[in-house]
């Protein structure tokens, strides 16, 4: 089991992006054409490597950007990536918003084109699309087996940053199994995601819902998050970016598309609703239970209204945020040493989780 990470202060960025970006921006170099940005890498020093490293970079991009868009709300804009050829597109559920209505612009053009809202899954921070009149040559984005994604190997993120579409920056994957906590904005409750990609690879406002790809042309995530330093009053932590992994991007936007809501979240839960607990000095100590679901894995292992969760395994719980957190990183079935205090006792029961039961 990985253990949960900690991110400070993390931006939901193409609600970033929504206030940065501008009509200027989005007619800049770059629509149409895709704008490439190399950092430095660890490129092959032997004659000619630089030259098929650039070479793979190329076919990538060639293979994958058509398939990358952008998604434009009446309140600002982000990525989305083609799912089927069908005209579904599927992008972050903080992208939409509380929009139903959208206009996309395909990669290479500029006619918008008018789609509207299949279904959003905000807990998993994913939603999908749908073209009102899907065009010929629709290129639905192949989608990889996140499971084998490594530390270190070379990705390419694409999307519209700052409104400028069909943008491709490079990277690694830094990271996996990152557990990540989206904060609440305008239009976006927030969520607790498990398993994510963290990558150097830029992010940048407008980047959320497109495309982190690996280069055999397989998209390996959905871009969504970016650090920022607290020490700098929000500023972007230049290379730590996060994203959906593919498994959980392509498991809730087929169950949006077939049924119109997310019927199996994947996600591990306690069957029980629970709040902060705070001690007698006021800080906060756990997670108190207030309602305990019936014949629940929490029902099930002894848990009763009133117990106050302080640990998940080896997880620390001192608030109802942490205790997500914990849960995020954990899959259901799964079993799990929960901690927690009843009448100022300590006790600890064997869990077999449950799956999150969706609205």
């Amino acid at each position: 089991m990985r253990a949960p990470v900690a991110v400070a202060a993390l931006t939901a960025l193409a609600l970033a992006g929504c206030s940065s970006g501008s009509s200027s921006d989005a007619s800049s170099p770059g629509n149409g054409s895709p704008a490439v940005t190399a950092a430095a890498t660890g490129s092959p020093a032997q004659p000619g490597g630089a030259n098929q490293l650039q070479s793979d970079y190329q076919r990538v991009i060639k293979d994958v950007l058509p398939s990358v868009v952008q998604i434009t709300t009446a309140s600002g804009l982000g990525s989305g990536i083609v799912y089927d050829d069908k005209g579904d597109i599927v992008t972050n559920a903080h992208v939409v918003g509380t929009a139903s209505a959208f206009t996309v612009t395909l990669a290479g053009s500029t006619k918008p084109l008018d789609a509207a809202l299949v279904a959003s899954y905000p807990d998993s921070d994913l939603a999908v699309i749908k073209l009102s009149n899907p065009p010929d040559g629709l290129k639905p984005a192949a989608f990889g087996d996140s499971t084998k994604v490594e530390l270190g190997q070379i990705t390419l993120a694409m999307g519209s940053p700052l409104g400028l579409s069909s943008s491709v920056t490079q990277g690694i994957v830094s990271a996996t199994g990152r557990t990540v906590s989206e904060p609440p904005t305008q239009g976006s409750p927030g969520a607790v995601i498990g398993n994510m990609v963290q990558t150097s690879a830029a992010i940048n406002p407008g980047n959320s819902g497109g495309a982190l790809v690996n280069l055999d042309s397989q998209v390996i995530g959905i871009n969504t998050l970016a650090a920022t330093e607290p020490e700098s009053n929000g500023a972007a932590a230049p290379g730590i970016g996060f994203a959906i992994p593919a498994s959980t991007v392509t498991n809730i936007a087929d169950q949006l598309i077939k049924d119109g809501k997310v019927t199996n979240s994947g996600r591990a839960a306690l069957g029980i609703t629970a709040r902060t607990y705070f001690d007698q000095n006021f800080r906060p100590a756990g997670a108190v239970v207030v309602a305990v679901t019936p014949d629940g894995p929490a029902a099930s292992a002894g848990l009763q209204v009133g117990d106050v969760i302080t640990r998940i395994g080896d997880t620390a719980v001192d608030s109802l945020n942490s205790l997500t957190t914990a849960l995020a990183s954990l899959t259901p079935g799964s079993k799990v040493s929960v901690t927690y205090s009843r009448d100022g006792r300590s006790k600890t029961a064997e869990v077999t989780l449950g799956t999150l039961e969706t609205p």
